[in-house]
């Protein structure tokens, strides 16, 4: 046997009540995108649809992405997974999120634009 090997602390693994209060986040946020889009097409009162109505897309796009976060930190375990692996894995999440903000505002303007 070899003296001199090496302990490596692993990093403490998410307890099942985190893994319990995580999915009952998600499964308000879930609640928060059905009322979302139901205010935003007039299904809670046509009262909430002018309010909702022009927020409805980025506020699902918001909702969708934090229960992405959610799931890949905790549920695929990049929370304890080294920094440069996360890294690797978010770094094109961002530019993805960021090309296709672009398109969306691209093609808002030229709807608005072309319409005259």
């Amino acid at each position: 046997m070899d003296s001199h090997s090496e302990v490596h602390a692993e990093p403490a693994h998410p307890t099942p009540g985190l893994y319990l209060k995580i999915a009952v986040v998600l499964f308000i946020l879930t609640a928060l995108e059905v009322l979302a889009f139901e205010a935003g097409r007039g299904g809670l009162g046509a009262g909430l649809r002018p309010i909702f109505e022009p927020i409805t897309v980025v506020l699902l796009i918001v909702l969708s992405a934090a229960k992405f976060a959610l799931v890949a930190m905790f549920y695929m375990h990049l929370k304890q997974d080294p920094k440069l692996l996360a890294n690797l894995f978010v770094f094109p999440l961002i530019i993805a999120a960021s090309i296709i903000g672009g398109l969306i505002i691209l093609f808002q303007y030229w709807r608005v634009v072309g319409a005259k």
